[in-house]
């Protein structure tokens, strides 16, 4: 590993779009005597500021053209970057050809993602592709031993204290910041990549799985450790902009663990189903309580009352903005998260009262059918699938039995329906009346997921007093099919009196039968909702 020690920094070339930070940091680099290059608007912009500035195309003796296309690509800029200082022969072609050395690259790229995010047209965001930018950066990066690459303004403090420190950077930092580079390049490339793949993906292939994958990320939190203490965890952001846990504002509480950021993606994803008022808490990832009703404080007493035991400690997600009512409801019971799409400032002032509650606010619901890809990591690989976005309506329902369901029942039905696609497979859950009366979650039987849902339900209706089971008159729902009759057997033995599942199995008929000689109505969906 080359170990060059501090390189002093007479030039640098200054070539942002993102120019925050700029002018002060240039301001300081010239004040310890280093010379500037610099182009197009970044070089009018310095100029602005009094500093003094040599334009580029006064160094390759050719100016920009072609709209700016070509301007830094030119062996007196590239063999000023590229030469090795410690080679003679490098250091004689530079004198030979009357190439002055670069020490510094500060460069930021075209803004493509927040291009494509605006919508542009095509021939927008193509124009919006940098070239000159990557590959100086990737010079530099290259020639980290001698050459300092800057492609972060968060970097420029330290960068200009350096160099009015000691009149240059050490060998540790410039190896970070050309890490820093070739990770930002990369990142624009696979965005570019996968906008050009989204674009030519034909009619007959637009499962957005393409032939190769590519996965970047920024970390935007150092986590205290993973799923338990001895494993480190961190949190990267996508190019993705959607509302997110990632994206989220954080008001208030302590930091977020591994543990709270993915039960509360669970619940997010879970409540967004949902365009009337609606509440889940989830614990572990899987939701212990789940209710649709007529305002937020509603849903909150229903949700609860499902399950108290395990919402205690629990993640709480919601589809509207928090008002002081609905905040006072959920702050009655310990909860480690809160997210929601907005909170006035009531509801705020009263979640303040709780010190170590997080407060997320999304902005807005993400959007259930958002496309987008599922990737998980294996031994030696990814397994990648496209979301499950699949939503049901009242219209694909394709009733099998003799008894027809009751409006109310659909209802019901389609509620358990859209919580079972967020409950660990095999998934049981009953609904009545827009409220979650018992869900199994994560069982090898599906057989098992009916009972535990149904003693849940039991052991709520003894815990509140209630002289029979929320399951009484309820609807089910199961991810997947039922294989044979007895997982329906165990739900009618519980008191439900409508089904809903995909069908499918080679025992359909057996199972419809059970159903019209219990007298309840079944629905089939024909898509499945398996959730590993």
């Amino acid at each position: 590993m080359f170990d060059t020690g501090p390189q002093q920094i007479k030039t640098a070339l200054l070539s942002v779009s993102d120019k925050t930070g700029l002018i002060a940091f240039a301001t300081r680099l010239a004040a310890c005597d280093v010379k500037l290059l610099s182009t197009g608007g970044t070089a009018t912009a310095l100029r602005q500021a009094g500093l003094e500035v040599i334009d580029v195309s006064a160094v390759t003796g050719f100016p920009e053209i072609m709209d700016g296309r070509v301007k830094t690509l030119h062996p007196h800029i590239h063999g000023g970057i590229l030469a090795r200082r410690d080679k003679q022969a490098h250091m004689d072609a530079l004198g030979e050809y009357g190439i002055g050395q670069v020490d510094m690259i500060v460069a930021n790229l075209y803004p493509f993602a927040q291009t494509i995010a605006a919508g542009a047209d095509f021939e927008t965001s193509v124009e919006n592709i940098d070239i000159g930018g990557p590959a100086m950066i990737r010079a530099a990066a290259k020639n980290h031993p001698f050459v300092s690459v800057v492609t972060d303004p968060e970097d420029y403090d330290r960068l200009a204290s350096a160099v009015e420190q000691d009149g240059g950077v050490d060998a540790a930092t410039r190896r970070l910041l050309a890490q820093k580079a070739f990770a930002k390049t990369a990142t624009y490339d696979q965005m570019i990549a996968q906008w050009l793949a989204d674009h030519v993906a034909s009619d007959d292939n637009d499962d957005q799985l393409h032939e190769h994958l590519s996965i970047t990320g920024r970390k935007t939190l150092d986590l205290r450790y993973g799923e338990n203490p001895h494993q480190t965890a961190g949190l990267y952001a996508s190019a993705a902009k959607e509302p997110s846990v990632v994206h989220a504002r954080q008001m208030q509480g302590k930091e977020l663990s591994y543990n709270n950021i993915n039960d509360t993606d669970a619940a997010l994803r879970l409540v967004s189903e949902f365009s009337d008022p609606a509440i889940a808490i989830i614990k572990h990832a899987n939701p212990c309580g789940v209710a649709v009703a007529s305002s937020l404080t509603a849903a909150w007493e229903q949700a609860l009352a499902a399950d108290p035991v395990s919402a205690f400690g629990g993640i709480v997600a919601c589809n509207r903005c928090l008002d002081k009512q609905a905040a006072e409801a959920v702050s009655s019971i310990f909860t480690e998260v809160v997210i929601a799409p907005d909170a006035d400032e009531d509801a705020l002032a009263v979640l303040q009262a709780k010190a170590n509650l997080r407060v997320l606010l999304t902005g807005q619901m993400p959007a259930p059918e958002q496309s987008g890809v599922h990737i998980k990591s294996v031994l030696g690989g990814y397994l990648v699938q496209s979301r499950d976005n699949g939503q049901i309506t009242q219209d694909d329902l394709n009733i099998v039995t003799k008894i027809q369901p009751t409006d109310a029942q659909i209802q019901d039905m389609l509620t358990a329906w859209k919580i079972a696609k967020h409950v660990k497979s095999n998934a049981i859950v009953y609904v009545k009346d827009g409220v979650s009366a018992g869900i199994g979650a994560g069982q090898m039987s599906r057989v098992d997921s009916c009972r535990l849902a149904a003693q849940k339900a039991k052991d709520m209706a003894a815990h509140h007093g209630w002289e029979t089971p929320r399951t009484t008159g309820s609807v089910v729902a199961s991810d997947a099919f039922f294989p044979f009759a007895d997982g329906l057997l165990t739900a009618i033995d519980a008191g439900a009196v409508a089904v809903i599942q995909p069908g499918g199995s080679m025992r359909d008929d057996d199972v419809i039968a059970a159903a019209d000689e219990a007298g309840i109505a079944m629905a089939f969906t024909g898509m499945r909702h398996f959730n590993h």
